[in-house]
């Protein structure tokens, strides 16, 4: 079974996938707009996630059995996909995968750093776009720019519904390459401030509790 869904909070995500354990279904998978699921027994699971990457398979490998040992399985995660998620083994393991709050928090560190490493990638290729003229930023204060019919907007009647209609497909494909390259960076920069606040929030979390 297949599940389309989004989380940018680790503790929701466990909560999501532990509640997801107890109705039958294992997590398996993990794929790039949701999870995959098989029917199991129903069984109150300890999920925990992490968030790392590894240039070397060899560091990944070490990560994994560093974990093992300590009582968790891994059960999704590759060396460069970042997410890693584990499933407590047994009564015999510890009670979290992190040994404090500063190796919990830093999860979200790494994920923010990702996500605003993705902005930065984009920036210079919107900023080539535009140079050439390949993107034209003026778009969106003139909607009818978007048309390359020559004359359309001085055309009356049906000559003019038939122009518009034909050219419309076209002209919101243009509209959207454009807005595309903005709308990604915005899209990314949003998350990785959001994982910044939750990153500056767990630290905060450690000073009460101090």
């Amino acid at each position: 079974m297949k599940k389309y869904k989004f989380f940018t909070n680790f503790d929701e995500e466990e909560n999501w996938l532990i509640a997801m354990a107890r109705q039958g279904y294992r997590f398996a998978k993990k794929t790039s707009f949701g999870y995959e699921f098989e029917l199991a027994e129903p069984e109150d699971a300890t999920i925990k996630i992490d968030y790392r990457t590894f240039k070397k398979q060899d560091d990944f490998e070490d990560y994994r059995a560093l974990f093992e040992d300590s009582g968790w399985a891994h059960l999704a995660g590759t060396k460069s996909s970042g997410y890693q998620y584990f499933k407590k083994a047994g009564k015999e393991g510890s009670e979290d995968i992190f040994s404090d709050v500063d190796s919990k928090a830093g999860r979200y560190k790494r994920l923010s750093d990702m996500w605003a490493t993705l902005a930065c990638c984009f920036i210079p290729i919107m900023a080539a776009l535009i140079s050439t003229d390949t993107i034209e930023p003026g778009v969106l204060l003139d909607p009818k720019s978007l048309y390359f019919t020559p004359g359309l907007w001085e055309l009356h009647g049906g000559a003019f519904w038939r122009a518009f209609l034909f050219e419309t497909p076209f002209a919101l494909f243009r509209g959207f390459l454009w807005l595309f390259f903005p709308a990604v960076i915005l899209i990314y920069l949003y998350f990785a401030v959001k994982a910044n606040k939750q990153y500056k929030k767990t630290q905060e979390d450690k000073i009460i509790r101090n």
